[in-house]
């Protein structure tokens, strides 16, 4: 019967190929060494005693040198070339294995113990291979629950993060910005008129902020105080950063971090609504919180 030997001259072609297509980039070892194993195995045994499990290898390497040419030196990478060494270096015991049992039936009785050894230590790499190429298997899988798990983390910390906007939104107003996840919190709710006192019922609020932010692992905080333009405006800067230190107070007060809150007094410089009319001006007294400021 006449036995196959595998396309020697298209494998050489791939890897002139592969080569070209990485350019500078080397290969790795893993892939060097693969292409060691394959090329001894196809000039030893091999290719007569065991095709079957040489072109397995083949196919491996093949697959290996793919990765490397479009993506050069990556886990697959390395991971494919594994797994093209193993096979070549299988198809080597296959062959050791074949040809001890072809001695053993045409070897004397003299000569019997020894190829026996031999073949135990064919059966024995065969076996060390199989368990090599079933941990690689089960590296690759638990790669991939890591992977999912890591996906299920975000999605959790997402979901987390929607929920803890939607009770700031019920207690104050929250939006998006350029410079941050912006709370802001009404002047009139908080103090009295040219007061720098937190009201009762201001703390509570302020107590349920903190809790939700807390939550969110103590981001970093920038507290600006606002007021309209009503009286001199350094008294109002003033004013305003004395709100500003007294909302920090009241978070540090339920366990925030102080050293991750920084407090600015605007006073009327960056109005957001028209200081002529009395809903203007209550617009502009305002306290906002800049969540992990950018700006």
């Amino acid at each position: 019967m006449r036995i196959a030997t595998p396309d020697l001259r298209s494998l050489a072609v791939l890897f002139v190929l592969g080569s070209t297509a990485c350019g500078a980039a080397p290969p790795p070892k893993e892939l060097v060494e693969a292409r060691e194993s394959y090329d001894r195995a196809s000039k030893g045994l091999a290719s007569k005693l065991a095709p079957a499990a040489l072109d397995t290898a083949k196919q491996a390497l093949q697959r290996a040198e793919r990765e490397f040419r479009d993506n050069e030196d990556t886990p697959d990478t390395r991971a494919f070339s594994y797994i093209a060494d193993r096979r070549a270096r299988l198809a080597e015991a296959q062959a050791a294995y074949e040809a001890a049992s072809q001695q053993k039936a045409e070897a004397e009785k003299a000569f019997k113990e020894k190829s026996q050894s031999e073949l135990d230590a064919a059966r024995e790499a065969i076996r060390k291979e199989r368990e090599s190429l079933d941990a690689e298997r089960k590296a690759r899988e638990a790669a991939e629950k890591g992977r999912s798990e890591a996906e299920k983390a975000r999605a959790e910390l997402e979901k987390k993060y929607l929920a803890a906007l939607a009770s700031l939104k019920e207690m104050a107003t929250v939006a998006e910005e350029k410079r941050g996840v912006v709370i802001t919190l009404s002047g009139a709710v908080l103090f009295a008129s040219g007061k720098s006192e937190l009201l009762p019922i201001a703390k509570e609020k302020l107590n349920e902020v903190a809790k939700v932010l807390k939550d969110q692992g103590n981001p970093p905080l920038r507290i600006e105080g606002h007021t309209d333009s009503t009286g001199s405006a350094e008294d109002n800067r003033k004013l305003s950063l004395a709100r500003a230190d007294a909302v920090k107070a009241q978070l540090a007060s339920q366990g925030y971090p102080s050293d991750k809150i920084k407090t600015l007094g605007l006073g009327p410089d960056r109005p957001v609504a028209d200081n002529g009319s009395p809903e203007g001006r209550a617009n502009n007294r305002r306290v906002e919180i800049i969540v992990n400021p950018r700006d």
